[in-house]
């Protein structure tokens, strides 16, 4: 197939913001559009026409996609092969590369569109190892391409992965504003498509991070909406999931519990240990935030840590599950142990969103509060205010300087105490 045909139709499927399922429905399984998309498997002429009808695609285009291979072609083909299988070993750094390198040859050929989807696979590879900055510039570049105006479903795409990339910077305002924009252009795409999915979880893990809770919680219930018996299963667990998280947060125990179980029972570690992984780490999280201190927390944390274990993780993730580990200590009373793992943590915290580093800092100064060591806790909890400041956290930067003024008064009064007795 000329000028790639798998890549041709895996652009122009996200163009339009289409799942795999949804674009083979009843005549081609996701598998199919799978291997039709990674060039391992040659599609009919009858396929080819198909395909193309369901695009609604011009006949020009449906002839151009069966011209003869050009020698760039083969080699964008072969680059964007490696990327792909880079990928599924989870080697995001030699993905990133041969990704880089496809993207290259794609834009010497004047291949716009294939140039646009491999920056895009470069950009999820580096934020995939936490190299936010690299990754948003390359999205902004790609978000600055007229494609990006022309096709709403690469648009939702390209401020998905900003409200991302600005999220693990800890940059929340700027996160909130990329995901907002990511929902309004989902209004010319299909109802319950991934695309909308996915704009609508940024949306709500940015608000929520930014303590803007019963808004996140509105947009839970928009995105349920797109929910219906015949959603597919890994979608709808996604769903449960990101929906349980904000219940937690909020407070609600029942509901929270209720959509992670729910999640627990639709998500599957042989289907994608990755976010099985992730699943569970982020229910421990929420459900140790809190204060569920129940055999079914320490199970998500047993589970995210051997799922880490067997997948690898880049150093944000190995921090990120450790941090829960510490906050579990610390909530059933071992506070020697918690206080000697957020050292730990606190020590490459860098490595850490300025949000999640202020939660290491706020946790490690409540510990040595908890140990007697006021004084050093102090210092952790004012840097704890800084770094919730400069993530946009107003409601973290006032729990923080609670937990400042609640030890400077009880100093105060041992001090007032101490005065009067001499």
């Amino acid at each position: 197939m000329g000028n790639g045909f798998g890549e041709k139709l895996r652009a122009e499927r996200l163009e339009r913001g289409l799942t795999q399922a949804e674009l083979g429905r009843d005549l081609y399984s996701p598998s199919y559009i799978s291997l039709l998309e990674t060039g391992r498997r040659e599609p009919t002429a009858d396929v080819i026409e198909e395909l193309a009808r369901r695009l609604e695609l011009a006949p020009k285009a449906l002839e151009a996609w069966s011209q003869p291979v050009s020698i760039s072609d083969a080699e964008y083909v072969l680059a964007g092969l490696y990327a792909r299988q880079a990928w599924d070993l989870r080697d995001y750094p030699l993905a990133a590369t041969h990704a880089a390198a496809a993207a290259q040859i794609a834009l010497e050929a004047k291949n716009t569109s294939a140039w646009w989807n491999m920056s895009y696979m470069q950009a999820e590879c580096l934020i995939k190892q936490g190299r936010w900055q690299e990754c948003q510039d390359i999205v902004q570049r790609l978000m600055d391409h007229p494609m990006a105006s022309e096709s709403a479903g690469l648009g939702v795409r390209a401020r998905q992965m900003l409200a991302a990339a600005s999220q693990g910077q800890g940059q929340l305002t700027a996160a909130v504003e990329h995901a907002q924009e990511a929902v309004r252009l989902c209004a010319e795409l299909p109802k319950g498509s991934t695309l909308v999915i996915g704009a609508l979880r940024a949306l709500i893990g940015a608000l929520a991070e930014s303590g803007r809770l019963d808004e996140a919680w509105e947009y839970c219930q928009a995105m349920n909406g797109h929910m219906d018996d015949h959603s597919m299963t890994q979608l709808a667990g996604e769903v449960a999931w990101v929906i349980g998280n904000v219940a937690f947060m909020r407070h609600d125990y029942q509901e929270g519990i209720k959509y992670h179980e729910r999640a627990a029972q639709l998500l599957s570690p042989a289907n994608d240990i990755d976010l099985w992984a992730r699943f569970n780490k982020a229910s421990a999280a929420v459900r140790l935030s809190s204060g569920i201190v129940e055999p079914e927390t320490l199970t998500s944390i047993e589970r995210a840590e051997l799922a880490l274990s067997i997948v690898g993780g880049n150093k944000t993730d190995q921090l990120e599950v450790a941090f829960i580990r510490a906050r579990w200590l610390y909530l059933t009373g071992d506070i020697v142990a918690a206080v000697q793992k957020l050292r730990g943590i606190h020590a490459e915290k860098d490595a850490l969103a300025k949000h999640t580093a202020g939660e290491v800092s706020l946790l490690l100064g409540k510990a040595l509060k908890a140990a007697g060591e006021s004084d050093e806790a102090l210092v952790y909890l004012e840097e704890a205010q800084k770094e919730f400041s400069a993530a946009g956290a107003s409601d973290r930067v006032q729990q923080a300087m609670d937990a400042v003024l609640e030890i400077r008064l009880a100093q105060r009064r041992a001090q007032a105490a101490a005065s009067a007795g001499s």
